[in-house]
């Protein structure tokens, strides 16, 4: 049987269970079959959850990753399962984010990534954190990531 490119995966196609902690988890990828054109990939996690290191309370997100890939694609169940690991994990919002946009920068090194978080209130007051690497090559179509400020009940 020949080799593919899709060999080396080790959670796809099997019984993964959610990684204890984002150190934990492995970020897996793929060659990006594509690489000779600039183009946006998206990843939404409308879902996310962390919780709060002071406190333990659970904290929510809605997390928009972009970025325009080199050499190589993020494997989406490697990426949903590293996502989860944040369920248990305490950090502020702030710390959340821009790990997780230096971990995706270190293992796809993209031509360009940004993430917005899109935290939920508590207290009264929502946080909003971005996070940027690189430029974005000319050319490419980057939409608004599409999430309405927080307005509350109104």
């Amino acid at each position: 049987m020949t080799e593919t490119r899709y060999d080396k995966l080790g959670q796809l196609g099997g019984n993964t269970a959610l990684p204890q902690s984002p150190d934990e988890a492995q970020l897996e990828r793929v060659d990006n079959p594509c690489a000779d054109e600039p183009y946006l990939v998206r990843l939404v996690c409308p879902e996310f959850t962390s919780i709060c290191p002071v406190t333990g309370a659970p904290d929510f997100a809605h997390i928009v990753v972009d970025y325009v890939p080199d050499e190589y694609l993020v494997e989406s169940k490697s990426f949903k399962l590293y996502m989860g690991s944040f369920r248990n994990h305490g950090d502020f919002h702030e710390a959340c984010i821009t790990s997780i946009g230096k971990r995706l920068v270190a293992e796809l090194k993209p031509h360009w990534l940004r993430i917005g978080g899109y935290w939920y209130p508590r207290g009264g007051i929502p946080i909003d954190v971005f996070y940027q690497n690189g430029k974005c090559p000319e050319g490419v179509w980057v939409p608004d990531q599409g999430v309405a400020p927080y307005r509350g009940r109104g």
